[in-house]
């Protein structure tokens, strides 16, 4: 089953490093070239059935961001897509609510713990920290540094 899957997404890109994968049991790692990310999650949706979102990870690996797509399949096989961003200001990404409306609330996570722009998000409400979270503070991040109590940026406790 994962192989065969694994197979499907090689032959539909084939600048997918397949052969990179890490595959266990009901489990695919995969990255794939930042450029794909959007086409490979709607190729996995419409035509691999993998039509269940469960998370965006996103992480600050030290050298460059690291964005985890965990999407399923109903018979219980999980694929994980990792696109990776580089270190710049502003990190803008492309939006996958058009392929998975549940995606709202995971790229508004990236926005504030990261300070990823995520492009094509509607505007809401600042998640998940508290509203009165300083501008420009991003806790996910390495070089983020909290303010002591007391001092100059005490509008945030942490």
């Amino acid at each position: 089953m994962e192989n065969e899957v694994l197979q499907k997404i090689a032959e539909r890109f084939p600048s997918v490093a397949a052969e990179q994968a890490v595959v266990k049991h009901h489990r695919i790692y995969l990255s794939v070239p930042n450029e794909l990310l959007v086409e490979a999650l709607s190729f996995c949706y419409e035509e691999l059935n993998f039509r269940h979102l469960c998370t965006i990870t996103g992480l600050d690996n030290g050298k460059e961001y690291e964005l985890l797509y965990h999407i399923s399949k109903d018979d219980g096989l999980l694929l994980t897509l990792k696109r990776t961003a580089p270190y710049q200001e502003p990190v803008v990404i492309p939006t996958v609510l058009s392929i998975y409306q549940g995606a709202t609330f995971y790229e508004r996570e990236l926005e504030g713990l990261l300070g990823i722009k995520v492009e094509g998000l509607p505007e809401g409400r600042q998640y998940p920290l508290p509203d009165n979270w300083p501008q420009g503070e991003y806790p996910l991040r390495k070089s983020w540094k909290p303010k002591q109590a007391g001092g100059a940026g005490q509008e945030a406790s942490v």
